[in-house]
């Protein structure tokens, strides 16, 4: 063997554990949602809904005025709005579409998670016994509180709803494609992750938890990447998060260049770090802790356009085994990405977006200096720029 094909092929038995965790969630998430479980108990008698809001004058009365129109459950509703470090409209907006308002100003502690923090305190005091989290630029569907209430009535201590892109008229392919991608993520992988028992995850959009839980586990997760910070700590406790489908959140993707740029950038180098710090850990417990063997196989998973790039070498430069473990994933990504358009609609304008997905890997390769830069424990966080900003 030539020691460029002893390289390629490493890559690719690199790349091999997550592609394996990845087929699982995969077949199992296209078997369909999970039914929903019966309830065991009356549910949260004071629901309270947090919206983390910087400078969103734009959008913030839209999010709002759709949880007010949403079916309410039975329970008292305490919509919050926490107007973080914003040097805009966006508590006057608020207050004038029905939501209680919250006005934080603190320049040292900037982030989401700071503000999360500071509108679940709030919660925990004015008597809530669950909270639910959406972010300022979204739409809820018509049943989400309701679905949300019934699953912790049911027993969830911490659920996620289903978290989709909104569809957006006349997109271009590369944005066609980030919603499938996005869809995949958010919607294919936890369904399956629900099927096989295990929890589905925290995607920072659409969340709730028990206020009994934020108690034991206060909301500590500041990072940039808050939500996956905060799973895995969930997770390595024994908390499950239920995912709920019948449970409808939408947001926008970013339209402009640098919007996508900082957004992409702070999530995948986000999970490069917290794989820098969890998985020695997360490896060295289960054996005793069958449980994280998923939350481990999903860190050692890069973003699939970075993914790609670990057995691409073997496809060109590799003996036949790489290249038949390079055909095999590629195969699995054509499965997967399927399975993301079937949950979209199917739509052919969305199928013939594939044809950029060459030019999206390279795209991911040219934004790496920036991914990594996002995953160096000092990174600061940043909002991701709307249009017109």
């Amino acid at each position: 063997m030539q020691w460029y094909e002893f390289i390629a092929l490493g890559l690719a038995f690199l790349g091999l554990p997550g592609a394996l965790g990845l087929a699982v969630l995969t077949a199992a998430g296209l078997m369909g949602p999970k039914s929903p479980r019966p309830a065991v108990g009356p549910g949260p008698r004071r629901l309270a809904v947090v919206v983390p809001a910087h400078n969103e004058e734009q959008n913030v009365a839209t999010a709002v005025a759709s949880l007010l129109a949403a079916a309410r459950p039975r329970a008292e509703l305490d919509l919050v709005v926490v107007a973080d470090n914003c040097s805009d409209s966006t508590a006057e907006r608020a207050r004038q579409a029905g939501a209680r308002v919250l006005e934080r100003l603190d320049t040292t502690r900037r982030g989401k998670g700071f503000a999360l923090a500071f509108g679940f305190d709030d919660a925990l005091e004015h008597g809530a016994d669950a909270v639910v989290v959406v972010d300022a630029d979204s739409r809820v569907g018509p049943q989400f509180l309701v679905a949300l209430h019934a699953a912790f009535a049911a027993g969830a201590r911490a659920v996620q709803a289903r978290y989709e892109a909104s569809e957006e008229s006349g997109a271009p392919p590369q944005r066609r494609l980030a919603r499938l991608a996005f869809a995949a993520f958010n919607v294919l992988r936890p369904r399956g992750r629900a099927r096989l028992g295990l929890s589905a995850g925290l995607f920072g959009n659409g969340f709730g938890l028990e206020s009994a839980l934020l108690r034991e586990r206060p909301y500590g997760a500041l990072s940039i990447v808050e939500d996956l910070e905060y799973h895995l700590d969930l997770v390595s406790r024994g908390v499950r998060v239920e995912y709920v489908d019948g449970a409808r959140v939408e947001a926008p993707l970013p339209t402009s260049d640098a919007g996508n740029r900082t957004q992409r950038t702070r999530w995948e180098g986000g999970r490069l770090r917290m794989a820098a710090l969890h998985l020695p850990r997360l490896v060295l417990r289960l054996p005793g802790a069958p449980r994280l063997v998923e939350p481990t196989l999903d860190l050692v998973l890069l973003p699939l356009g970075l993914h790609v790039l670990l057995f691409l070498p073997a496809l060109v430069l590799g003996p036949e085994l790489g290249r038949n473990l390079a055909l095999g994933f590629l195969a699995l990504m054509a499965v997967h990405v399927g399975g993301a358009w079937v949950l979209l609609g199917a739509r052919r304008a969305d199928l013939l977006a594939l044809v950029v997905a060459p030019f999206y890997v390279l795209r991911k390769l040219a934004l790496l200096p920036a991914t990594l830069g996002a995953s160096r424990a000092r990174a600061a966080w940043r909002r991701t720029e709307r249009d017109g900003a």
